[in-house]
């Protein structure tokens, strides 16, 4: 791993994070970031609610409601899975490594 610090994503003006929850993260095989991966959002019963792609550097983000969801990726490469418990407004990081 790198020394470099945790990154924070960069959110576009406006969004107010006291009353919105962004899980936001990186897609990665061992060290390296995934780009093309398709990360899906489920809610609390595993229905589907929102699909991204990563970017060349692996970041993925969605803008959800407070709550228990799943993350969910697919790619050539492999695949990952995370629970996340956004149970506020705010920040929440959830990167994922393919397995």
């Amino acid at each position: 791993m790198c020394g470099a610090p945790a990154q924070t994503p960069t959110l576009p003006a406006g969004i107010d994070l006291t009353k919105e929850t962004v899980i936001y993260g990186v897609v990665s095989a061992g060290e390296a970031p995934v780009a093309g991966a398709y990360v899906r959002l489920l809610d609390g019963t595993g229905e589907f609610t929102a699909e991204v792609v990563t970017s060349a550097t692996g970041d993925f983000r969605f803008f959800a409601a407070p709550g228990r969801w799943t993350l969910s990726v697919l790619h050539k490469d492999g695949k990952a899975k995370k629970d996340v418990h956004a149970l506020e407004p705010g920040l929440v990081e959830a990167s994922l490594g393919l397995s």
